[in-house]
């Protein structure tokens, strides 16, 4: 019987202390603990959102701090939209819904880097409407 190595994780792009010294760049937080409770607040969230092979791909990108948060929550029965995503956000955190939309663009510029510009489009492509502005991208509708 051969024994087959465990598979390894590979290396995300980013530590998780620099992630969180990037997005408390991105969101002016005064402190490092404000943007790590931001990161999780959000990250938390956003695996509710994402499923399937985007979610592993995703979770794979991320530093692993980042990625258990991202995974600790099974996926949502109820899809949100953008904005309901930014609004579901707010009441859980007890944020109000612009910095709470402010604290989730932070985050989510920060993971659009580490995702890349396929698979963040793939993330895109099985979300609702109104993440891409999110994510720090442009988001075309076709005209009906």
């Amino acid at each position: 019987m051969v024994t087959q190595p465990e598979p390894t994780r590979p290396a995300p792009a980013m530590t998780f202390p620099r992630m969180l010294e990037r997005v408390r760049y991105e969101g002016a937080y005064p402190t490092r603990e404000r943007a790590e409770q931001v990161v999780r607040a959000v990250l938390a969230a956003l695996g509710g959102q994402v499923t399937g092979d985007e979610r592993v791909d995703l979770a794979a990108r991320l530093p692993v701090e980042a990625a258990r948060e991202f995974t600790a929550r099974p996926p949502a029965l109820e899809r949100l939209t953008g904005w309901g995503f930014v609004k579901d956000l707010a009441e859980r955190t007890g944020g109000t819904p612009a910095t709470t939309r402010w604290d989730t663009g932070a985050v989510l510029s920060v993971v659009a880097e580490l995702a890349g510009p396929e698979l963040l489009t793939r993330i895109l492509a099985q979300l609702p409407t109104g993440y891409a502005l999110l994510f720090g991208r442009a988001e075309l509708v076709q005209a009906a």
